[in-house]
């Protein structure tokens, strides 16, 4: 009997990301991306195919028209949706109704950058796929377990209960999925394993998870808090905002702009915000050298900082584009952690874990860590399999 297909896409400001998924095998049927959206440069790539050129006006509607054809003989029985954030209301996926694009459009304050390109996504798709169950799934809902000491902050406690000003934390699927394959890995249960992942690519993350819930987690009520990433600064002095802004004559949209879209390593190399450019210029760039250095001590600064969630570390995990490729940097961040006793295996670690079940640290290492790749598409797609059979 063939497996189902999920249809997963995940809609951009600038950009749609889909893929049809058998949930059960994590086989791919078609990929594709539609990029540089309302542009002179928006245009469609798919998997096995030549890119093709999309008019400047080119919406989430005109991408999902363009690609249904592709979907005909792939027997879909659902879509699933990925949403950023789903603020204290969504702890878990739900089949989309009328009543959930109202909630998620009334989380749009909390994520005005994303959910309103997610919310345009699902509205396409309900039109051109209305024969179909759809299902949200949300980057912020794995981390709605955090116990209160970890997500309120210092402030008056009146703007939580007036405006759900809290911490959040993003990169959910990746954090839950990451999570539970190193539990496979490890032949263990997962409600067994007290494990720190650390989700790394152009957004970076950290996250501590016990008995397969999360309890901690790096980012804050944006995903602008925390680590240092591709274009966002991470965790700043609150007050630089109002210096910047007397000392630039920059407004406060235009210095949060800053932080989130000119900083990162990409701010302070001067040169790039990917992590192999800066790798490549390390030995002869002095800024390129030093946006690396800062990268990881402050990983390792938030790997520590984790550990207090935690009676101990069963695992240390990276994933993410950086995460799963970048050996050195896993080098350089497991150097800042040897007084734990981390030790690494030089040569596991340039095979990035792919021959020692995703280890690669040695094995008198008193810190286990693993290279676990990562497959948010395949829990969307998991997700909403899950929903939308428990439905039938």
């Amino acid at each position: 009997m063939q497996d189902s297909v999920i249809l997963v896409i995940n809609c951009g400001s600038s950009s749609l990301k889909f893929a049809a998924i058998e949930p059960r095998a994590g086989s791919v049927r078609c990929q594709g991306i539609a990029e540089r959206l309302n542009t002179a440069e928006a245009h469609l790539a798919i998997q096995g195919a030549p890119d093709e050129r999309l008019d400047q006006r080119a919406g989430p509607a005109e991408v999902l028209e363009r690609i249904r054809p592709l979907l005909r003989d792939l027997a879909i029985t659902a879509v699933g949706h990925r949403v950023v954030h789903g603020g204290e209301r969504f702890s878990d996926s739900v089949p989309v109704t009328e009543q959930t694009l109202a909630e998620i459009e009334a989380c749009i304050p909390l994520a005005p950058l994303h959910n309103p390109a997610n919310v345009a996504g699902l509205r396409s798709a309900l039109t051109h796929f209305a024969e179909l169950p759809h299902v949200a799934v949300f980057d912020t809902a794995f981390h709605q377990t955090l116990p209160a000491k970890a997500y309120v902050y210092a402030i008056p406690y009146e703007l939580y209960e007036r405006h759900r000003v809290r911490r959040y934390g993003f990169h959910g699927s990746s954090h839950r999925y990451v999570a539970s394959e190193a539990a496979r890995l490890l032949g263990k249960p997962l409600g067994e394993l007290q494990l720190v992942t650390a989700h790394l690519g152009n957004g970076c993350s950290t996250a501590a998870i016990r008995g397969g819930r999360s309890v901690d987690t790096s980012m804050g009520f944006t995903p602008l808090e925390g680590l240092v990433m591709g274009t966002r600064s991470g965790d700043v002095d609150p007050n630089l905002h109002e210096f910047l802004a007397e000392q630039t004559g920059q407004n406060l949209t235009q210095v949060t702009r800053m932080f989130n879209r000119d900083s990162g390593l990409l701010g302070l190399s001067g040169l790039s915000n990917d992590m192999r450019t800066l790798l490549a210029a390390a030995s002869e760039n002095p800024r390129a050298r030093l946006a690396v250095e800062v990268f990881c001590y402050r990983l390792a600064k938030s790997i520590l900082a984790l550990c207090a969630g935690l009676d101990r570390l069963d695992a240390l995990i990276f994933t993410g584009g950086i995460g799963e490729h970048a050996a050195p940097i896993r080098e350089r961040t497991l150097a800042e952690l040897a007084f734990l006793g981390a030790r690494l295996d030089p040569e596991l670690n340039r095979a990035h874990g792919a021959e020692s079940a995703g280890r690669i640290t040695h094995q008198s290492s008193r810190v286990l860590s693993l290279v676990v790749p990562t497959n948010e598409e395949l829990v969307i797609a998991r997700e909403a399999a899950r929903l939308t059979e428990a439905a039938r």
